[in-house]
């Protein structure tokens, strides 16, 4: 490693991790990529596996209602667990906290395969929503502490910008199991359906459970902290849980720091969950006039949509790769506070553009990776801005708290979607679901509102 005194700057300063703290790199990007691979199936899954329990197309307003409804309840599930995790993160070890959380999104990603009927599956996606939202702030905490603090902004984005991976392995395996459908390999009637095999596929992540168990150690900051507290008196499990909570609530200047981080991520996260991850369903309704126009019926129809959603996400995710790997290098030279600026308006824009815009295929090819540059560029930002804003003994609090407990909030955007569409633009017809999108966008906007009053950390050490 180089001298301490003049440590490297830049993406340079990748060089000053040792092999150990690569390693944590690694695995906490599998888990990360792993959990984005059940959040993209879902995203793909979704209209598909409500359209076949309830009997109905894939484009039927009803599905795509209660496809609103059911991301709002994975919205939910992945707020409570978000919150919960969070603070166990600071409570029992980040390595613990990341173990339990792979094993529930494995389970229930899994299971929700074997649903029957709307209320269960949403009920799965409840359960499978708790293990997604502890796991982003374990990974990051975990390897925010591991690193050294030059690197430690340039990493994280390395680490966000990986979930790329898992995002596009869940569109490569979407247009795999169309291609398949439109060649007759799922005859009609039969149990096993693309959507089923795609959720099922959700269980690979729980290999990761005896890695990660195993073979990483909790940070050095964490053990240290905990070591300082061994030596006073101990409070009950339930009491530390609670106090922990509520000290960060309550505890200036960190309580005005976790509202307002809370603003920021929300902001993100309602116009990534509650406009943007519902491009499949912009794509089937821009093109699925088109393919029946060119001959295609039944489950050819449905395999050639599911091919272009797949496509679409993969290319989104493209965008996004790019995106999050632009806002490392942009906050690096203009701080963390304008480049967010930046960004909350870009991804206004483009978001709103696209969803009015976007009508061919040749349209998926441009608009989509647009809007997925601007729009995933953001959480980029909030892997590497989070961790900054809290100390030891409320980070993984703190970050989970800002990412997770905007999923409350979030969880409305599916749902006002899914009510502007078919009430207040109702009267436009297949436009009304255009219109809705274009609307929302203004909640990219709200993000700029938090900035002024969060402090700038770019260059400066974690809290301790």
């Amino acid at each position: 490693m180089s001298n301490p005194s003049t440590p490297r700057t830049g993406w340079a300063s990748l060089k000053d991790l040792n092999g150990y703290q690569w390693f944590v790199f690694i695995v906490c990007c599998l888990a990360w990529d792993l959990d984005c691979l059940d959040q993209q199936l879902f995203v793909l899954a979704r209209d598909p596996a409500i359209g076949s329990l309830m009997g109905k197309a894939v484009s039927d307003p009803e599905v795509g209602k209660l496809g609103g409804y059911a991301t709002a309840v994975f919205m939910i599930g992945w707020a409570i667990g978000g919150i919960g995790f969070g603070v166990l993160g600071d409570r029992i070890g980040r390595v613990k906290t990341l173990t339990a959380t792979i094993g529930l999104y494995a389970l229930f990603t899994g299971l929700s395969a074997l649903s029957t009927g709307v209320i269960d599956f949403m009920f799965y996606r409840l359960l499978t929503g708790l293990g997604v939202g502890g796991a982003f702030a374990a990974a990051v905490v975990l390897l925010a502490e591991t690193v050294p603090d030059n690197a430690r902004p340039y990493i994280l984005g390395m680490f966000q910008a990986s979930s790329v991976i898992g995002n596009c392995g869940a569109a490569l395996i979407s247009m795999g199991l169309g291609s398949l459908q439109k060649s007759g390999s799922f005859p009609a009637g039969e149990w096993l359906t693309p959507w089923r095999v795609m959720f099922l596929i959700g269980i690979i992540p729980g290999i990761l459970l005896a890695i990660v168990q195993f073979t990483l150690k909790e940070p050095e900051k964490w053990k240290a902290m905990r070591a300082a507290e061994a030596a006073g008196v101990r409070p009950s499990p339930w009491q530390a849980f609670f106090g922990t909570l509520t000290a960060i609530l309550t505890t200036p200047p960190w309580n005005k720091r976790v509202l307002l981080g809370l603003l920021l991520t929300s902001a993100g996260v309602i116009g990534l969950w509650g406009i943007g991850f519902f491009s499949p369903r912009l794509t089937t309704l821009a093109l699925e006039s088109t393919l029946r126009a060119e001959g295609f019926d039944g489950a050819e129809l449905s395999g050639e949509l599911g091919k272009w959603r797949g496509i679409t996400s993969l290319v989104q995710n493209l965008g996004a790769f790019l995106g999050i790997f632009a806002f490392s290098w942009v906050t690096g030279i203009l701080g963390r506070r304008p480049t967010f600026a930046i960004f909350f308006v870009l991804a206004a824009i483009a978001t709103s553009y696209t969803f009015f815009n976007l009508r061919t295929r040749d349209d998926i090819f441009w608009m989509i990776p647009i809007m997925g540059f601007c729009q995933l560029a953001l959480f980029g930002g909030f892997a590497i801005y989070l961790p900054e804003l809290f100390p030891t003994r409320f980070r993984s609090t703190g970050t989970s708290f800002c990412y997770n407990a905007g999923r409350f909030l979030a969880a409305t955007g599916p749902f006002t979607l899914a009510q502007l569409t078919s009430t207040v633009f109702a009267g436009y017809g297949n436009d009304a679901f255009r219109y809705a999108g274009v609307t929302m966008c203004s909640v990219f906007l709200l993000g700029l509102i938090a900035l002024p009053f969060l402090p700038e950390t770019k260059g400066k050490p974690l809290p301790e």
